[in-house]
């Protein structure tokens, strides 16, 4: 699969693939006008491309090898969501989809098809613009740091993944396998959101039953072992109707 970082000239290429040129146009000059990396990546520039189609788009994505790919949904040819679906085949470059769409249902599908992130019709730029730039570093830092790092720590709670073992504030937190597999799964993924059937699968390896009541019960108990407040949950957040995210205050991997 073809990775996601920025060229060794210090350009950095995002395609836009959208039929309306009102918003490649609006898209394109946020991308250029915004520090896209700021501190983490001086000087580096922002190339963007475009494509109104989906056939063109899935072209220009194989032959240009975006840092980022921005996806209409509302395309003429195909659907984004099967874009989407082609792209990830052989791309790991981070997805943000465009969409009118507000139904949780959709959402869901686009994340369970590769899609990274998505902003909502008519969009903030300033939202947009830190959107892209999140999806960026994220891909960025996985580049740099492909394998699993041993320990990742957030907030008073540590987490040895090669020892099995989750401590808080010192001291030693029982989890069954489960509970484990599944704080695993949500710490390798910082602030992003996993579908309920991503993590069914992840953690249970099948997609059968029903995926969103389990995953409920073994939320509750893990927010239980390692929340201060499981109320009001710090780390493990609830995206309704869609699936989990975890948020780590200032997560560090070792």
């Amino acid at each position: 699969m073809s990775n996601a970082s920025p060229a060794t000239d210090g350009t950095l290429t995002v395609l836009i693939i959208d039929d309306e040129p009102q918003i490649r146009r609006l898209v394109h000059n946020a991308l250029t006008a915004a520090a896209l990396l700021g501190d983490d990546a001086p000087g580096v520039t922002v190339r963007v491309v475009d494509a109104a189609t989906a056939s063109e788009g899935i072209d220009r994505a194989a032959a240009e090898h975006p840092a980022l790919i921005i996806l209409d949904l509302g395309l003429p040819d195909r659907s984004g969501l099967e874009v989407c679906r082609e792209i990830r085949r052989w791309s790991t470059a981070p997805i943000l989809v465009l969409s009118a769409r507000h139904q949780d249902t959709e959402k869901a599908a686009l994340l369970d098809a590769g899609a990274d992130d998505f902003v909502t019709k008519p969009f903030s730029t300033l939202e947009f613009v830190a959107r892209a730039r999140a999806q960026l570093r994220r891909a960025r830092t996985a580049s740099a740091t492909s394998a699993t790092p041993a320990v990742v720590s957030f907030g008073e709670v540590q987490l040895d993944l090669q020892r099995r073992r989750v401590e808080r504030d010192g001291v030693l937190v029982h989890l069954t396998p489960t509970e484990f597999a599944l704080l695993r799964t949500l710490a390798l993924h910082p602030r992003q959101t996993l579908t309920h059937r991503q993590l069914f699968a992840a953690v249970w390896g099948n997609v059968e039953g029903d995926a969103q009541q389990y995953l409920r019960v073994y939320v509750g108990h893990l927010r239980r072992k390692i929340e201060r407040d499981p109320v009001r949950p710090r780390f493990i957040q609830t995206e309704p109707g869609v699936g989990y995210r975890f948020e780590p205050d200032s997560a560090r991997a070792s």
